[in-house]
């Protein structure tokens, strides 16, 4: 009995970890606008020796909506800069798609390729090994802290950043779902649920 009791005794007194604290009581959105995220990607590429992979991870995470996991196994084989475009591996089971490139992330990616040759990963370290997650997101908040934003950020909001900017200019829900690869439609209708564009006929003045 006196066993018990110590045994009981001892588990009253494992420390219990703190809750993990919600997304909305740090901060009041998790999203960047198009301001903001612009932003970002021109404060990282003034940050350290790695600006430009840096900042070209940013831009292709904005402009494609990459979870972390998809930035960080993109490989070369998805990416044809002849042709400008890119295969969208999606995790979580989501809807893969083919993107098109743009001059700006065109012009990043063969200056990736140049400086990063005969790799399988697009984006590697010093070494050529693959990038964490956990050094991406160091990446990102030092990009915000330089940036001037007084609010932290972390990866996830750029793809959120993506789906937001895409509402507000009037993209149909279905290309937006299609876009970011999502396999449910009812988390695409977030972004167009919220977005002053809606409203925008509703005063003609």
């Amino acid at each position: 009995m006196k066993s018990d009791k110590k045994t009981l005794s001892s588990i009253r007194k494992i420390p219990v970890p703190p809750k993990r604290i919600a997304n909305k009581l740090i901060r009041d959105r998790e999203h960047l606008t198009p301001h903001e995220a612009e932003r970002v990607i021109e404060a990282s590429k003034k940050l350290g020796r790695y600006s430009h992979r840096d900042s070209t991870m940013i831009l292709l995470s904005y402009r494609h909506g990459f979870r972390v996991s998809e930035l960080l196994s993109l490989q070369w084989s998805k990416v044809d800069l002849r042709h400008g475009i890119i295969h969208v591996k999606r995790r979580k089971n989501g809807i893969s798609t083919t993107h098109p490139l743009f001059g700006p992330e065109i012009r990043a990616l063969r200056k990736i390729n140049r400086d990063y040759p005969d790799t399988q990963y697009v984006f590697v370290t010093e070494r050529k090994g693959p990038m964490t997650e956990s050094a991406f997101r160091k990446i990102v908040s030092r990009a915000g802290k330089e940036a001037g934003l007084q609010f932290s950020i972390h990866p996830h909001m750029l793809r959120h950043s993506t789906g937001f900017k895409l509402a507000n200019e009037g993209k149909d829900t279905r290309s937006i779902q299609h876009y970011l690869g999502h396999k449910n439609i009812q988390h695409t209708v977030k972004y167009t649920e919220i977005t002053p564009a809606r409203f925008k006929d509703f005063w003609d003045d």
